[in-house]
């Protein structure tokens, strides 16, 4: 479905969706018996305080389920635990009405947090939102506060085309993202589940990831992946890698390689950590092994002189 004017300007409006709005310490809040409410003649709901925030009870609300972000740190959910239960819920929760109950638009890990603390109330504001300024909104306030991977910034970007048919175009509109950022986000998905796993985990970077997409071969790509974890290769040492990949190699009969051959230099490979090429003429020949930084000649340096 096309993207209304309304919905490519979610990017630009987080904060008519936020505001400014802080609320009290819980200890300030309003204390009353039971559910907070107040009567409007039909049925009972939360009572709003100063500014339009609600308290409403912790478990009437769910997760989004249009929620990008899969992995919330634990360590640091403590933390804010901690602060939440020193110093109150500073910024409210948003939330949509959802049958019975409400469903998270921006605040998910705060919910948590309140959770961990055994928080009963929390403030919140209820928004009117349909299902795509709702899925729309996650994925922004989560991009804008740097708290999703690279995984999952991309598994949501695609959620974006693939449930609402909205174009790169207006998807960068919407996140206030270029377009080629977009595109190399999206091509992070087609890796290997190995290497996304690495990225996912903060153990190699969105740059390395990027680099790693311009390689074809998908064994090589999880190689390196594991190598970089591992060792710690830079983006451009990987870069150069995958031009090097790229460039064509001339074969001739007197350059087929026996069995034995092809073997030896898979061994190297493995005890090296590097590339070796094994070239002989006749009974002489030459070993080749590949660096492409200081740090890798000096760490070879070692590990031969060491054999």
């Amino acid at each position: 479905m096309a993207a209304s004017k309304k919905t490519m300007g979610l990017g630009k409006g987080l904060d008519a969706l936020f505001g400014e709005v802080e609320v009290a310490p819980a200890e300030s809040k309003p204390k009353v018996e039971g559910r907070e409410s107040v009567k409007t003649g039909k049925e009972e709901g939360p009572l709003p305080t100063e500014g339009g925030v609600l308290y409403i009870d912790i478990n009437d609300i769910k997760p989004n389920t249009s929620q990008p972000r899969k992995h919330f740190d634990e360590e640091k959910l403590e933390e804010l635990a901690s602060s939440i239960d020193q110093h109150g819920l500073i910024q409210p929760i948003v939330l949509r009405k959802l049958g019975k109950g409400y469903e998270i638009v921006a605040g998910e890990r705060r919910w948590r947090a309140c959770r961990i603390v055994g928080l009963k109330q929390v403030p919140c504001i209820v928004k009117e939102l349909t299902d795509e300024e709702n899925m729309l909104l996650a994925i922004i306030e989560n991009m804008q506060r740097e708290d999703l991977n690279p995984i999952e910034e991309a598994e949501g970007l695609k959620q974006m085309i693939d449930t609402y048919g909205l174009t790169q175009e207006q998807i960068s509109y919407s996140v206030g993202k270029s377009r080629p950022y977009i595109t190399n986000s999206l091509r992070l998905l087609k890796l290997p589940e190995k290497v996304q796993e690495l990225t996912a985990a903060g153990e190699i970077s969105m740059g390395h990831a990027r680099a790693l997409a311009a390689i074809k071969s998908k064994e090589k790509q999880i190689a390196l992946a594991e190598r970089t974890a591992k060792e710690g290769l830079s983006v451009r040492q990987i870069e150069f890698m995958a031009k090097e990949s790229k460039s064509p190699v001339k074969k001739t009969a007197k350059e087929k390689k026996s069995a034995d051959e092809k073997r030896v230099e898979e061994d190297l490979k493995k005890a090296l950590g590097t590339r070796v090429n094994l070239n002989r003429r006749g009974k002489k020949g030459k070993i080749e092994i590949e660096f492409y930084s200081e740090d890798e000649l000096e760490r070879l340096i070692d590990l031969l002189i060491n054999i």
